[in-house]
């Protein structure tokens, strides 16, 4: 189905359930998608399967596992290490995403400030770590600090060697 028709559809569903236009008809769309009720195509598509939606069990995290799982990780950001203490809001998130059958288990929490859980969401786990190396590795090199610059090359071609986020490069 074309892109016009999708949105207007969604559109006048959210409309008629909330009673006012979404602000977003996009994020209203990947929401629909991280939540469960819509299987993502390929980048900007996505399509309804009543089957996946029963099959999904999108459980979050209870009140018990999110306490652990902040605890566990000092009430910081495993990104930053910014936490309550600067004032900072945290998250307890999914390392697999819900929507790609990651299940609420400790093992699968971590805690993240609010930016870099929005960073995380939009890039994904390993492409916000990719990238977080790619402008490490820049900084090191530009302040010749060879040892940092090494560390960071060597991750980078462990993306490399297993094919991960290839779509990413980066440059010697």
């Amino acid at each position: 189905m074309p892109h016009g028709p999708v949105v207007d559809w969604v559109e006048s569903k959210y409309k008629r359930l909330y009673h006012k236009k979404p602000r977003d008809t996009w994020r209203s769309i990947r929401n629909l998608h991280e939540t469960g009720f819509l299987i993502k195509v390929q980048k900007g598509i996505y399509r309804y399967d009543p089957d996946a939606v029963n099959r999904k069990e999108l459980e979050d995290f209870t009140p018990e596992q999110k306490e652990i799982i902040l605890k566990r990780d000092g009430y910081k950001c495993v990104i930053c290490g910014r936490g309550k203490s600067e004032g900072v809001e945290l998250h307890v998130d999914h390392i697999k995403p819900k929507y790609l059958g990651g299940k609420s288990t400790i093992e699968n929490g971590q805690t993240l400030c609010a930016q870099h859980n929005f960073i995380k969401k939009t890039l994904k786990q390993t492409e916000t770590g990719k990238k977080m190396f790619i402008r490490l590795y820049e900084l090191a090199k530009s302040e010749g600090n060879e040892k940092l610059k090494n560390f960071c090359a060597e991750i980078l071609e462990s993306y490399e060697r297993h094919n991960i986020n290839s779509h990413i490069a980066w440059k010697r």
